[in-house]
């Protein structure tokens, strides 16, 4: 019961400093350094790769889509989603400047994808490697 309870305060002092940090963000790279600094709380050491984040936005995780099926496998060019063909402007930061400069859209967008894709929320350092990748992507 105690390691249950130590869990729980452990998970939301992280959400609570995630939360802190990402509302600050207003750049694609403060938003990265902010999921990379709440991963940073549960491994001590990890840095945000893009190729994992390539790697995450490419492959299923246990559910029918990827990232790529509704984003592309060139996240430069635009989307379009897989059920209601709902057009969806490119994820690159390079092709789209408003990608990654709103930390609630961006939280919002994780949490509703992350449930299609990997069927579950997402990790801080799976959105971290994912908008690495995003950023790095020309």
């Amino acid at each position: 019961m105690r390691f249950l309870s130590q869990l729980l305060r452990h998970t939301v002092t992280l959400t609570l400093l995630c939360s802190t940090v990402l509302a600050r963000a207003e750049t694609p790279q403060q938003i990265q350094a902010a999921y990379e600094s709440a991963a940073r709380a549960q491994a001590p050491g990890f840095a945000a790769s893009a190729t994992r984040g390539n790697d995450f936005f490419h492959t299923q995780h246990g559910q029918e889509w990827t990232c790529a099926s509704c984003h592309t496998g060139n996240p430069s060019n635009p989307g379009k989603h897989v059920v209601t063909g709902k057009a969806i402007q490119p994820m690159a930061v390079a092709a789209n400047a408003e990608r990654f400069t709103r930390p609630d859209k961006v939280e919002k967008w994780f949490t509703r994808n992350c449930k299609d894709v990997v069927g579950r929320a997402c990790t801080a350092a799976e959105k971290a490697d994912v908008v690495a990748y995003l950023i790095s992507a020309k």
